[in-house]
């Protein structure tokens, strides 16, 4: 059981790292990625390792979340985290996260966080981000094109600002027909690295009722266009609600 501890007491020593593939004392040596070995390793851990990681000093084996991680593999995670969701949600959480895992090699912890909060406090979709390009730059007008769908009818529109987030806001405002005044941006990376999630949160304010709207992507003008469409959908959600209580009540 001090087969793991002794090596890297070697490492620190010698200043000679190991390879992560090295057998039984590797990063990866009881590392998991692959679909099939994940869900293998749930159900029985003899099935993919002749020993036990705490044969040698390690608590347990690792599954590393990515493109070939399967749906077991993920909903255990999230179980490991805590986090408890209905198959309705699960399956709209490991649908965004497959997108994710197609742009990031690992997924942390963190990143399942924020998709599992962003698809819960994700309101009625009313409007639903198809597409978006932006151009900017310092000689360059900030130009954003979005399409939009709502319904079956796809709605393409472009805006100018003051750069490519005030460009992307005003090009959704064009096309929802909905103005809103942005109160507050923040922005944070959810881990660390290039490709990272980024996490926005905006407060808008749409004729003086204050809405919070959230988004998160890796890119930062789509998590940008993200969290302002939340906070969009949210009103045009309760407009919609509002409507129909209209065309219900009886007539005088």
């Amino acid at each position: 059981k001090e087969i793991y501890k002794t090596s890297r007491l070697l490492c620190t020593i010698t200043g000679i790292s190991v390879q992560p593939n090295k057998a039984i004392v590797g990063e990866n040596a009881f590392a998991h990625e692959s679909g099939i070995h994940q869900d293998g390793v749930l159900k029985e851990r003899t099935t993919y390792e002749i020993m036990t990681p705490e044969s040698i000093g390690l608590t347990k084996s690792r599954l590393v979340l990515g493109k070939h991680s399967g749906r077991h593999a993920f909903s255990k995670r999230l179980e490991d985290l805590g986090i408890k969701l209905n198959k309705i949600e699960l399956d709209k959480a490991f649908v965004r996260f497959k997108k994710l895992a197609d742009i990031k090699k690992e997924i942390f912890d963190e990143d399942l966080e924020v998709i599992v909060e962003d698809e819960i406090a994700k309101a009625e979709e009313v409007y639903k981000l198809e597409y978006i390009q932006t151009t900017t730059g310092n000689q360059t007008l900030p130009t954003a094109t979005i399409k939009l769908k709502k319904g079956k009818q796809i709605i393409q529109d472009a805006g100018i600002g003051d750069g490519p987030v005030d460009a992307t806001y005003k090009a959704i405002e064009r096309i929802t027909g909905i103005p809103g005044k942005l109160i507050s941006y923040s922005i944070r990376a959810v881990t660390g690295g290039k490709d990272a999630i980024g996490e926005v949160v905006v407060k808008v304010s749409f004729n003086g009722e204050l809405v919070t709207g959230k988004g998160a992507s890796t890119d930062v003008i789509e998590a940008s266009a993200k969290a302002y469409l939340n906070a969009v959908n949210k009103v045009a959600g309760k407009t919609k609600v509002k409507r129909v209580k209209e065309l219900k009540s009886p007539r005088v």
